[in-house]
């Protein structure tokens, strides 16, 4: 498969990379490196203003399988999505604040929404107006969703349900609009059945309380979500189908978004190999990246795992091309598609172990690198600043990535759906 990029996708950086210059100015400016996992607390203000600016450029919702211009979205084949995902973190512009609107629901709407709730929902997030977040998680039902015992119960008098439950590890709920979750309406059931994808406004006063969890780096962008009699009108995909459209959902949520993600992937890791470069010198190695270390010197334990955090975050890419890709019927560009590679039952649990196991090293690296300075100082560690720790970025990295194994589905319950699924073996006993 060619993974090329062609003249149609040059032009495309190119336009990127001017709009990006144009509009970093002023307090997006000041905002530029801010947000992302583990600092989701950064300036949101700022954040959730540039999400409408590029909403007003266009630049929401280029993955979207519905066609250019709909709602107000420019469409870009995969190529094109990771020129723009490219330049967007060159130019170190603010992380986003509408992403799980824009790569997780929107494109569940336009695979099961109805007419009506795509044409209701979608501009919202194109404009970047309306921010989601995500209701699966709850106490006893983390990785193993089909465990979730919030209930909704229809309102005979107008349609709609009202939901009661606890959902937990909700990102961003305290700034967001609308919340996807996934609930029980069928009293009685269990497992996979009775289950609904419910589109909850979290503007409910009384019926829905945020309470943030504190992280051991020290801030909060994880919440507890509690829903008493909170109103739902609308349901995805047909009540008691709960379970295909979550699937679904999480299938997209390892697709394209993962090449974006691992492009932060590559600036942390430049980042750790110019702390080691420092401190032992450096030189080019033959199509690798600066700071492998001059020949001879510093550590060869550090310098073989810099060299090992490298090569599996190229191969980490091309994996992850080539699950999505599937061959174009047209034999088009690229030959790929953005469809999460949604037709692999196992693909979105291999991705999620190599990236975060990858990410969880790359942590450990980072202060391995440091040796003793990365865990010295009293200041570092002060516990009554507004956030927290006032933890440096590779004390954050060490720490934040201590999850990566176990939110978005832990490694264990990602073995058991491959061996399940791929390999046919016998399901774990219950």
């Amino acid at each position: 498969m060619d993974f090329s990029f062609g003249a149609e996708d040059e032009e495309l950086r190119g336009r990127a990379r001017a709009w990006l210059t144009e509009h970093l100015t002023g307090p997006y400016a000041q905002a530029a490196g801010l947000g992302g996992p583990g600092s989701e607390h950064e300036g949101v203000g700022a954040r959730r203003a540039w999400e409408r600016e590029l909403g007003r450029g266009g630049w929401i919702g280029q993955g979207w399988d519905a066609p250019p211009g709909t709602y107000g979205q420019q469409r870009l084949s995969l190529t094109g999505q990771v020129v723009w995902a490219e330049e967007y973190a060159a130019s170190r512009a603010p992380a986003r604040v509408g992403h799980i609107g824009e790569n997780l629901l929107a494109p569940t709407l336009v695979a099961y929404g109805s007419r009506e709730q795509q044409d209701r929902f979608l501009p919202g997030i194109a404009r970047g107006e309306e921010l989601w977040c995500q209701g699966y998680s709850e106490p006893g039902a983390g990785s193993d969703l089909a465990g979730v015992r919030t209930a909704a119960v229809r309102d005979t008098a107008d349609g709609s349900f009202r939901v009661t439950g606890q959902k937990t590890w909700t990102s961003l709920a305290r700034d967001a609009d609308w919340c996807f979750v996934l609930a029980r309406t069928e009293p009685g059931s269990r497992r996979h059945r009775g289950l609904s994808f419910l589109l909850v406004p979290m503007d409910q006063p009384g019926r829905i309380e945020v309470r943030p969890i504190r992280q051991m780096t020290g801030t909060s962008e994880f919440n507890e979500v509690f829903f008493d009699g909170a109103v739902a009108a609308e349901v995805v995909g047909g009540e008691g189908c709960g379970w295909t459209v979550a699937m679904g959902l999480l299938a997209r949520e390892r697709g394209v978004s993962t090449l974006v993600q691992q492009i932060g992937f590559a600036a942390e890791l430049e980042r750790v190999l110019a702390a080691y470069a420092s401190a032992h010198g450096a030189h080019d190695a033959p199509g690798a990246p600066r700071a492998f270390g001059a020949p001879g010197a510093g550590d060869p334990v550090l310098r073989d795992r810099l060299v090992r955090q490298w090569a599996e975050l190229r191969t980490m890419r091309w994996n992850a091309l080539r699950t999505l890709g599937t061959a174009a019927p047209d034999g088009g560009e690229g030959g790929i598609s953005g469809d999460g590679g949604a037709g692999d039952p196992g693909a979105p649990s291999v991705a999620k172990l190599l990236w975060g196991g990858w990410h969880r090293r790359l942590g450990e690296l980072a202060v391995a690198v440091r040796g003793a300075a990365a865990t010295a100082g009293p200041a570092a560690w002060a516990p009554d600043l507004p956030y927290g720790p006032g933890l440096d970025e590779d004390q954050r990295l060490f720490l934040f990535t201590r999850a990566d194994t176990i939110y978005g589905g832990s490694d264990e319950i990602q073995r058991n759906i491959i061996a399940e699924r791929v390999l046919g073996l016998p399901r774990e006993a219950r």
